[in-house]
């Protein structure tokens, strides 16, 4: 165990590698590994990139990766794909968008398959995270599936977010919706080229004078044509702005409690679920009680609430 967290400490790619598998796996060594290393972590800056399939979102990924290896940043990717219904893995589609940075070793670029898991993420980003961030890389940067408005989930394990929107995808309408819009801090306007462009953008910057507070700055909203390698520059001329404003007003600070203090709940309630499960059977009781309530011998609520506390009665006895 020494001897991996150093190679990831030292910024070993395939003790990288391996650690990920490890904890995508969900293997024996994760925790005392994730344990390992959680002192070595918080010094990335973690972004989040969401929006509509068809946004660009990876073509822009590209762009902005290229930029950073120029100034040096080691970089590194999760890129989140749809659940193969066939092998259960990733189909790989944004990785090979960003195939020409697979040479280069200030880049680790993981495609993750979400395995049914809501939200745009795969269950297991959050300790990825850890890994990449312990590892030395000065960029981490999550791209969610590409879901639409109830891909929010992001919001709970970034910095900040850049949200990627196109005109002539609905996102006229979006614009005017709560949720996916909520949680952006960067907007960027892709495909600029397209008609309704400008319009698009008009439409977000007036949204936004409703969302954020007097003394905040406000959001900014790029353009971009990713394909024509526009608007790159700006994009993380931005994004470092607002990281700093961020920074200086312990609002990132708040964010990173925030996240810290969510994954303590989702740490507890996966092992009481486990404890649950390895040790009351909960599986087979739940097939038992499922016909006690097809076949209307009990109800529902009543029925599972008299089960719950025989097992807290089983644990006080014990």
């Amino acid at each position: 165990m020494k001897d991996l967290t150093q190679q990831i400490l030292n910024g070993d790619i395939r003790s990288i590698a391996r650690a990920i598998s490890i904890v995508e796996n969900n293997a024996p060594l994760k925790e005392p590994l994730l344990d390992e290393l959680y002192p070595f972590c918080g010094k990335a800056m973690i972004w989040g990139i969401t929006g509509a399939p068809g946004a660009g979102k990876s073509t822009l990924l590209d762009r902005i990766i290229a930029a950073e290896r120029e100034q040096q940043r080691r970089v590194a990717v999760i890129a989140v794909d749809p659940t193969s219904p066939f092998t259960g893995g990733a189909i790989l589609g944004d990785r090979l968008r960003m195939q020409r940075h697979a040479l280069d070793s200030g880049v680790f670029i993981r495609s993750m398959a979400s395995r049914g898991y809501l939200g745009g993420i795969a269950g297991a980003t959050r300790d990825v995270i850890k890994v990449f961030d312990a590892a030395g890389y000065d960029l981490i940067i999550i791209e969610t599936i590409g879901v639409g408005q109830s891909e929010v989930e992001v919001v709970s394990l970034a910095d900040m977010i850049l949200l990627v929107l196109v005109p002539g995808l609905g996102d006229e309408i979006q614009a005017l919706k709560a949720g996916i819009m909520e949680i952006g801090d960067i907007f960027i306007i892709n495909k600029k080229d397209r008609e309704g462009a400008v319009k698009l953008k008009t439409e977000v910057e007036y949204v936004l004078r409703f969302k954020n507070e007097s003394s905040a700055p406000p959001n900014p909203v790029i353009m971009t044509a990713a394909t024509l390698n526009e608007g790159i520059a700006e994009v993380i001329a931005a994004a470092e702005q607002y990281f700093q404003y961020l920074t200086d007003s312990g609002q990132l600070e708040q964010r990173r409690r925030q996240r810290l203090r969510q994954e303590f709940y989702d740490i507890v309630l996966t092992k009481i679920q486990q404890v649950v499960e390895n040790h009351y059977n909960l599986t087979q009781k739940v097939e038992r009680l499922v016909e006690l309530v097809v076949e209307h011998h009990e109800k529902p609520y009543a029925l599972i609430e008299k089960h719950l506390n025989s097992i807290l009665k089983e644990i006080e006895q014990r």
